[in-house]
């Protein structure tokens, strides 16, 4: 018996890994989060399987629904939306698996930022731009943030910013963070990332409070940098012609003399 935790995606059915779809196929119990997983994706689940929303459900009655699957020797897929990596609760179930004995192992998933970045047809970590992302958030009532981990700190790196579970204090980051990126710095913010009712809004800090109408909700991620609406940056050495590398050796004495492409 396992209890496979699963990274679900950002909420597109069909944006889960293949080795996710077919665990979900395998197991006699799903438990999935069903405040933010789609229900399409239950369609993956066995005929017959004992499916469980977990949104109601304390830890403890969480726990509980995994105890009894072991005990009959049912594989349980655990469903988390995004990947579990940040901000799924995995962590605090994983410790009360471990004391028990329970097996478990996690396949991650497509996280909403990859999902918000795909809808604005944006990379973001371009040359000479940003070559760091940030994944953060506002304090919030379940979980405040460790002293260090301010917007305000961060944004001194200039670099992308993609804040979570934020954008009910929309007007709380753009004044947070105007004093470091500036007033005309690119924001983007996109609700429900991946999903039918998908809506993105780019602005600026100065105008996307305006911009957003008094739109706010919480399933939204709040993007943030110069990289967002940058067309003056650096070509990567990656596919420059002239560049010495491994796959495409290059020059007189190339480092990589043996390598074939």
């Amino acid at each position: 018996m396992t209890v496979h935790f699963i990274g679900a995606g950002p909420g597109a059915p069909d944006l889960i890994t293949l080795r996710g779809r077919d665990l979900i196929a395998s197991c006699p119990v799903c438990l999935y989060a069903g405040s933010l997983i789609p229900e399409a994706l239950l369609a993956h689940c066995p005929p017959g399987a004992h499916i469980v929303n977990t949104a109601p459900l304390s830890l403890d009655e969480i726990i509980a629904e995994i105890r009894t699957a072991h005990a009959a020797g049912h594989d349980v897929a655990r469903l988390h939306s995004g990947d579990l990596s940040v901000w799924s609760a995995m962590g605090e179930q994983l410790r009360r698996l471990r004391a028990e004995g329970i097996p478990f192992d996690v396949t991650p998933g497509v996280p909403a930022v990859a999902a918000a970045a795909a809808a604005l047809e944006a990379e973001l970590t371009l040359p000479g731009v940003a070559q760091s992302l940030v994944l953060t958030r506002t304090s919030g009532r379940a979980t405040a943030m460790p002293p260090h981990e301010t917007l305000e700190n961060f944004a001194t790196t200039r670099a992308t910013l993609a804040i979570h579970l934020s954008v009910h204090l929309l007007d709380e980051v753009v004044a947070r963070l105007t004093p470091a990126y500036g007033p005309d710095c690119p924001v983007a913010v996109v609700w429900r990332a991946s999903w039918p009712d998908q809506t993105v809004l780019r602005a600026t800090l100065s105008s996307v409070i305006a911009a957003s109408g008094g739109a706010r909700g919480r399933t939204a991620l709040i993007l943030v940098g110069p990289a967002l609406a940058s067309e003056d940056f650096d070509e990567s050495c990656l596919y420059a012609g002239d560049y010495d590398r491994r796959f495409r050796p290059n020059g007189t004495a190339p480092r990589f003399p043996e390598a074939k492409t």
